[in-house]
């Protein structure tokens, strides 16, 4: 059945809405070709009356619905409506106004993508509705939903939310993405949806309008008004937009939930209608070759796509590949499916090879590589109609071509220009690419951890001129901090707080959102309207709207910025763009599989791919000039090797050296080039806490590469060659001096009982090599082999006053940064010992780092590789103070703040999380371990000096065979200095006592283990500690 479109209005009207909407279809009844009757939708006009709006009615076909004028016709939806109608939006228009007109609520689902939650627009744009909007995610609860409370001159009252807004106002809900919300949350809605009844917070009820309008009747509006009852319009409606699970991951509908909705399946548009249009947006492309890229994508939407366990292609993104290519028609189009549908990163083999072959199957294989971008000759700043652009020239296949970009609000520096930023030929293309996304749509940079991912960023944004925002995510993330907090001000009142992400929109900022790939799914969701038609609605009542449709809305209401302003509506700045940074995803777990089909239709995907041995070389040597040759080739050499190989465990090894690594070790050997790079690449890796699989692996790759251990080493040196003293200002540890930091607080000096011994001092003479050189320190050991006493001592030696934070399970982001409290009334927070640690320019020593969740630690990498940071309080700790200009609340970072963090060793018996694993790239990392028999013998003397030698020699070898146990796996715990220190102190102070009973205050955690006592008895007598002697351990010798 055709539908039709009709529209009855006064003739010569004014020139408001309803004649716009007869300009747009009088534009289609123009279009129509003759003979072309059957196909396409009869659209005809018709004029009745002559009153003015009032008695406008729409047909669609033969269903027909009066208008009525809006009360806030500003939050009717606006510029929703295309030009011309697919046959297929209009039928799906008809349905919903045949259940408008019955008063049912909707729920439209189908595959992800902004299609549904277009046509609900375009419904209401039609029939000029105002709509309440909400995106429901995990952290929705039934305040979002109903009655918020705020404090206003220090009372609490009840502020109607969204559902509560729509029902007296009479407007139209709009629920999207009903599978995201926990369970139990929505059935808040379901007495609303079927009997149009609720009872709210603050004593007031809300009632049908049937039923209300009878009670009037009887009684007087003011009666029902005392009683608290609320109407609720007749015109209220629902409609509600999500995903069919289970073919999609969240929570499955709840059975009385669903009972109230009537169902209609918004599936992709027909091939049809979608070729029309793409052929309308890609002039120059060949209509062939359109055809071809949406038959494969069809192809990968299909049922039997998704039974191989492919994700569906975004569909929607078509539009916007296709616009890339008419600009750049020479560009194969195989080239543009990797951008949309990154699958060689996303899918296992069998996966590639499944859409390899269809793509063989359409003829798109034609991978000439010749005509790919090259880089990107120039970029010219243009401001038309006040909104800043680029006209960047990008060299492809030996054409120059000319595209038109969004620019960013600052001067823009000429591409490569900048002195940081070491131009190789892949990222030269690698930015081309980005640029030519950038023309469209926001951006997603997939690469491994350390390979440059955020100074790729920041050189594109440099090029054109933005400012960026960089925003940390974490798993615990919730939506509010990705929009909007509440806060108190100094009145007491609540108000909320606009996030970085949400003032970016309004400047026009580029938004960096590191580390995308580690937040919820279900609290991303909140992004996607933003990200699809950039609009936005926020937790205070404000709406943000895309920048043509605020210009539309305010030319139509004849209202100045100011007015619309004061009813909370406000314009995205169109040069407002999103790069989101992540890590490929783990191919075959389901837990790391963060790239569904639902983040698919958001983002342009480009794949950063580790540096070849060239271009890494080119990098390093850029950056650090006078590295010694030879030692950098055999870096690079076994580095590409581990990173070749197929074995897992090289794989894994790889990881710890990425170029951010390999970076650090060159400014080291630059420095001191009579380094042995066998320690260097042994401590980059942590070679020392190693599963034993692991290290030989490492051990085998380091000799094949000719990397050899320094051959003096194995003398035991001497402590009197190692020497730590401090001269007139200077310090010298070892071979390496250091001025003496004059600290204006004395009292955070730490001093601590320290006994000097060679392995400690010359630990401190490596953590002193890597300070000077301007890096953050990571010491990783087992417990009591003095992590702390060494940095402890270290900090005395250099006079460096410190902040001490200790991590636990419960550490959040929050306590991290700030501890609330409240003084007269009022949250005020107070600065943890971070920002002190920041502003003041202490040392920061972080201990138990592996105790709190890697979630939390990981925004230590914002502060640690950028220097920037976002505190709760709203302010903001940067690290250039040329950044500052005038801005407010913002913390610069002293010169001299440094970062010092401890950890225990990854892996049993420690039951800390792998913060070496997660973060260990950002740090200079140190192991640190039992002193060696000696030293330990000559510290022991310290401590107990009327302690009988035999019983500390006895007391070392022992001790030191059971940590050899520990290494080799034999026993759990690894027995440390700390225990020999503690029984050789009771010995000194008791020295009646015998040794045998003074050991058991450390073995006797290990009385109830049999297997464990039999080793641990069996060694202690080895070594003539006799302890838990049983008749049977005599042992008399033969007559």
């Amino acid at each position: 059945m055709q539908s039709r479109l009709l529209l009855l209005g006064a003739p010569g009207g004014h020139g408001g809405p309803a004649s716009r909407r007869m300009r747009l279809l009088l534009r289609q009844v123009v279009q129509r070709r003759p003979g072309g009757d059957r196909q396409r939708p009869e659209v005809r006009l018709l004029h009745a009356g002559s009153g003015a709006d009032t008695g406008d009615t729409v047909n669609i076909g033969d269903v027909s619905y009066k208008l009525k004028i809006p009360k806030n016709p500003e939050l009717v939806p606006q510029n929703y409506i295309s030009d011309s109608l697919a046959q297929s939006v209009v039928q799906h228009l008809r349905w919903i106004m045949q259940k408008d007109l019955l008063g049912q609520d909707v729920f439209l689902i189908g595959p992800p993508g902004p299609l549904r939650r277009s046509i609900a627009m375009q419904y209401l744009e039609l029939t000029k509705r105002e709509v309440e909007y909400i995106a429901l995610s995990r952290d929705t609860t039934e305040t979002d939903l109903k009655q918020r409370r705020e404090i206003r001159a220090g009372t609490a009252f009840y502020i109607d939310q969204c559902a509560v807004r729509a029902a007296t106002e009479g407007r139209t809900l709009i629920l999207e993405g009903l599978e995201k919300a926990e369970r139990n949350v929505l059935p808040v809605l379901n007495n609303l949806l079927e009997n149009r009844e609720m009872q709210l917070e603050d004593g007031r009820f809300l009632m049908s309008a049937e039923r209300y309008d009878k009670l009037l009747q009887d009684h007087t509006k003011k009666e029902l008004d005392s009683w608290k009852i609320v109407r609720v319009s007749e015109n209220f409606r629902v409609i509600a937009l999500g995903l069919p699970v289970p073919r999609y991951s969240g929570n499955p509908l709840d059975p009385p939930l669903r009972s109230r909705f009537q169902a209609r399946d918004i599936y992709y548009l027909p091939f049809k209608d979608q070729l029309k249009l793409l052929y309308s947006i890609g002039a120059n492309v060949s209509a062939e070759k359109v055809s071809q890229l949406l038959s494969f994508a069809t192809t990968l939407c299909s049922q039997e796509s998704s039974t191989l366990g492919l994700p569906d292609f975004p569909l929607d993104s078509l539009a916007a590949a296709v616009q890339i290519l008419d600009s750049f028609p020479m560009m194969p189009i195989k080239h543009a499916i990797q951008w949309l549908y990154p699958y060689s990163i996303l899918l296992g083999h069998e996966g590639k090879m499944a859409v390899e072959g269809v793509l063989k199957r359409f003829e798109l294989q034609d991978s000439g590589s010749s005509l790919l971008p090259k880089e990107i000759v120039r970029v010219e700043k243009m401001t038309e109609n006040h909104v800043s652009q680029a006209s960047v020239t990008i060299r492809i296949a030996d054409k120059e071509v000319t595209i038109k970009v969004p620019a960013g609000t600052r001067p823009l520096s000429q591409p490569c220009a900048s002195d940081r930023f070491i131009q190789t030929l892949s990222h030269k293309q690698l930015q081309a690419e980005m640029m030519q996304s950038h023309m469209v749509k926001d951006i997603c940079l997939i690469g491994g951890k350390g390979c440059g991912k955020t100074v790729i960023a920041k050189n594109f944004a440099d090029t054109l001129g933005y400012n960026i925002e960089p925003i940390m995510l974490y798993q615990d993330m919730t939506a509010r901090d990705l929009l909007q907090q509440r806060y108190t001000l100094p009145n007491g009142d609540t108000a909320w707080r606009s996030s970085p992400l949400v003032n970016a929109a309004l400047e026009g900022k580029l938004v960096l959102l590191d580390g995308i790939h580690r937040v919820n799914a279900g609290t991303l969701a909140v992004l996607q309207r933003l990200i699809h038609d950039r609009e936005l609605s926020l937790y205070d009542g404000s709406r943000l709207l895309r920048e043509d449709r605020y210009m539309h809305l305010k030319e139509e209401l004849q209202l100045s910025d100011e007015q619309l302003q004061k009813r909370s509506i406000f314009p995205i700045h169109p040069s407002f763009r999103i790069i989101a940074l992540a890590e490929p995803p783990v191919i075959g777990s389901t837990a790391h599989q963060w790239l569904g089909p639902e983040f698919l239709t958001m983002f342009f995907f480009h794949y950063m791919k580790p540096l070849v041995k060239s271009e890494e070389i080119q990098v390093i040597k850029e950056k650090v000039p006078n590295v010694p040759q030879e030692a950098l080739d055999k870096l690079l050499s076994f580095t590409h090797k581990l990173r070749e190989t197929q074995d897992p465990t090289a794989q894994s090894l790889a990881a710890s050296l990425s170029t951010r690594q390999l970076l650090r070790i060159s400014r080291r050997l630059s420095q001191y080039p009579n380094e042995n790079l066998h320690s260097a690449v042994t401590k980059a890796c942590l070679s020392r806490f190693l599963p034993s699989l692991a290290r030989s692996a490492l051990e085998k790759n380091l000799a094949d590469a000719t990397i050899e251990i320094n051959t003096d080493d194995n003398l035991e040196p001497e402590l009197k060659d190692y020497k730590c003293e401090a001269t007139s200002g200077t310090l010298r540890i070892g071979a390496v001096s250091a001025p003496i930091y004059n600290a204006h607080k004395k009292m955070k000096v730490p001093d601590v009982l320290f006994y000097d011994n060679i392995q400690h001092v010359i630990a401190m003479e490596d953590m002193l090599k890597d300070f000077l050189l301007g890096e953050h320190l990571l010491l990783v050991g087992n417990q009591g082999v003095g992590k702390n006493k060494i940095v402890d001592r270290f900090l005395h030696l250099l006079n460096r006053p410190r902040e001490y934070i200790q991590l636990h399970r419960d550490t959040t982001v929050q306590t991290l940064t700030l501890q609330p409290s409240v003084k007269d009334g009022l949250i005020v927070y107070e600065d943890s010992p971070l920002v002190k640690a920041v502003k003041l320019g202490h040392i920061l020593v972080v201990d138990e780092a592996d105790k709190a969740p890697t979630n939390v630690t990981c925004i230590l990498k914002t502060l640690v590789e950028n220097g920037e940071m976002i505190l709760a309080d709203g302010r903001r700790i940067v690290a250039n103070s040329a950044n500052v200009n005038g801005r407010e609340n913002v913390v610069v970072i002293h010169p001299d703040f440094r970062m010092i963090v401890l950890a225990n060793r990854p892996g049993f018996p420690f039951l800390g999380n792998d913060f070496f694993g997660t973060l260990g790239d950002i740090f200079s990392c140190h192991a640190v371990d039992n002193p060696k028999p000696h030293s330990e013998l000559e510290m022991l003397r310290q401590y107990g000096p009327n302690v009988p030698e035999p019983i500390l020699q006895k007391l070392v070898a022992a001790f030191g065979e059971l940590r050899s146990l520990a290494d080799q796996g034999i026993i759990n715990y690894p027995y440390s200095t700390r225990e020999v220190v503690n029984i050789v102190k009771h010995l000194q102070k008791f020295p009646a006592e015998g040794l045998s009973s003074v050991v058991r205050n450390v073995f006797d955690f290990d009385s109830y283990n049999n297997d464990m006592r039999e080793i641990l008895i069996n060694t202690l007598h080895k070594y003539g500690i006799p302890i838990g002697a049983k008749p049977t351990s005599v042992q008399l010798a033969k007559e």
